[in-house]
């Protein structure tokens, strides 16, 4: 048990370890965050260059209600940091023949499928409905649960739920079913994606995602995505946790099974727990102790783990037309992209991808006149960087640009910054440079994915996108939090 007057060293400044960080210090712990990188954020950082402010990571931002709710909880609201915006049209996805425009509304949507696939609305609205009690079932009751044991599912209620929550089918058969248009297919897989796993291997469970798109919306933040992270930090401050940037930790302190800290700097700090948002693997492979440890190497290579990406922030020289907010550019075979990465572990030979400019909705994020494009491209995790590979995939990108937009861009590049698998890993010790954790795949679900609490070792706990819930920032917000009050509980005991 810990001591009344208990400190607790939270391991990263992420989405994850904020939640943590606020939680524990709002029960009233001293809490200490330490992060590797220069200031809050984790892959959610922003950085500044030639007049160009760029989200580093996390683009969208979906499920409101949970970051709201997240907020109420300690008396605040999103709104006391930040504004949001709603976007509408939500999104596109370029086809080789067509665009398919998203509207925020959904009747606006169903009249969409009619249009495309005659009829295949009546599928769309029951898909829906059914996504809707996936979604309220799920968020309220399913991810708020610690998963330490497959007792806490021992539910009557619970139990009723899991037959309606199709876990036992995935997502793509149960769309294949009532869809015959590939692109429809496409439109209501895509979300998964940020699952980490291919639809085909992904619990239907997770069409919740398809609510959280189609009824709940897309929303962001005036100012960028960073704006949410600055706001976690202003409140993690006002509830008096302290933060020390560039400050990796190298160890933690073990003695007869019982957390007693952390070394930093070289120096051993003492603390009563430790709760890690850092990479699972990195905590475990890097930081303990090997006699320490509770998943072997092989347990290690055998997960499914989430792609990494290609990243390229890219400031244009002047405004692109045909473009939106958020754009998929599904012009190639999407399944030969996800087969690609996940079968043949290959670099793509002419990769998906999808392309943000939040220029087009907050003109402070560029010059006036320009442009700020961000564009990710899937990859396999743990790849070999290949410069040739990667010059061939930016060309595919820029000459897909031009097609879309009807304008000559290349020479139109005044600003170029790249982010790829070496650096995830040197950035945030990503395992195999992931950049979304652990795929939600049915064996890596709930209770099946790594402990929010150490097995053996008193003291410490887990939390982010290795850990339950799982990838995805709502997710890795609950996953900070619930496991901060499951330290709470145990303090309590």
């Amino acid at each position: 048990m810990i001591s009344k007057q208990s400190s607790v060293a939270v391991i990263g400044a992420g989405i994850s370890g904020l939640a943590a960080a606020i939680e524990l210090a709002h029960q009233g712990f001293k809490v200490d965050v330490f992060e590797k990188n220069e200031c809050a954020g984790g892959r959610g950082r922003a950085f500044e260059e030639s007049g160009f402010r760029f989200d580093m990571g996390p683009s969208w931002y979906w499920m409101p209600d949970v970051f709201e709710q997240f907020f109420n909880d300690y008396g605040k609201s999103t709104s006391d940091y930040f504004k949001l915006i709603r976007l509408d049209p939500s999104y596109q996805i370029i086809f080789h023949d067509k665009r398919i425009v998203i509207p925020a509304d959904i009747n606006q949507t169903f009249d969409l499928f009619d249009q495309i696939e005659p009829g295949s609305s009546a599928f769309l609205k029951k898909f829906i409905a059914d996504s809707k009690y996936k979604y309220e079932a799920g968020m309220n009751e399913f991810v708020r649960k610690p998963s330490i044991h497959f007792k806490e599912y021992l539910d009557w209620r619970l139990l009723k739920s899991v037959f309606k929550m199709d876990l036992l089918t995935s997502l793509q058969r149960l769309i294949s079913r009532g869809i015959k248009n590939e692109q429809l297919r496409q439109c209501l897989c895509f979300p998964v994606l940020f699952l980490g796993a291919k639809p085909a291997d992904t619990p239907a469970l997770y069409s919740l995602m398809n609510y959280a798109d189609y009824i709940l919306g897309t929303w962001y933040p005036e100012g960028g995505l960073t704006k949410l992270f600055e706001g976690m930090h202003a409140l993690a401050v006002e509830k008096g946790v302290s933060f020390h940037f560039n400050a990796p930790v190298e160890h933690i302190a073990v003695e007869d099974k019982k957390v007693k800290g952390i070394k930093v700097h070289g120096e051993v700090k003492l603390f009563d727990a430790v709760l890690s948002t850092a990479d699972y693997h990195h905590t475990e492979s890097k930081l303990l102790d090997k006699q320490n440890r509770q998943y072997s190497d092989s347990y290690w290579q055998n997960r499914v783990v989430a792609p990494s990406a290609l990243i390229y922030y890219l400031g244009f020289g002047e405004r692109l037309e045909n473009l939106m907010h958020h754009n998929l550019f599904f012009h190639s075979d999407l399944n030969k992209h996800i087969s690609d990465i996940y079968d043949r572990k290959v670099w793509p030979s002419d990769p998906c991808f999808y392309v943000c400019i939040p220029s087009i909705t907050d003109p402070t994020v560029a010059p006036e006149g320009k442009e700020n494009v961000f564009v990710l491209v899937p990859v396999t995790a743990g790849i070999v960087e290949s410069e040739t590979d990667k010059s061939r995939i930016y060309d595919g990108i820029i000459n897909q640009l031009e097609i879309q937009t009807g304008q000559k861009l290349r020479d139109k590049v005044v600003y170029k910054k790249e982010m790829s698998v070496a650096d995830f890993e040197r950035e945030y010790n990503s395992f195999k440079g992931n950049a979304y954790g652990l795929a939600n795949t049915l064996f890596q679900t709930a209770f099946l994915k790594p402990k929010l609490k150490h097995k053996f070792v008193n003291g410490l706990y887990y939390a982010g996108q290795f850990a339950h819930p799982g990838p995805g920032l709502p997710p890795s917000l609950i996953s900070g939090q619930i496991s901060a009050k499951l330290l709470i509980k145990e303090f309590n005991a």
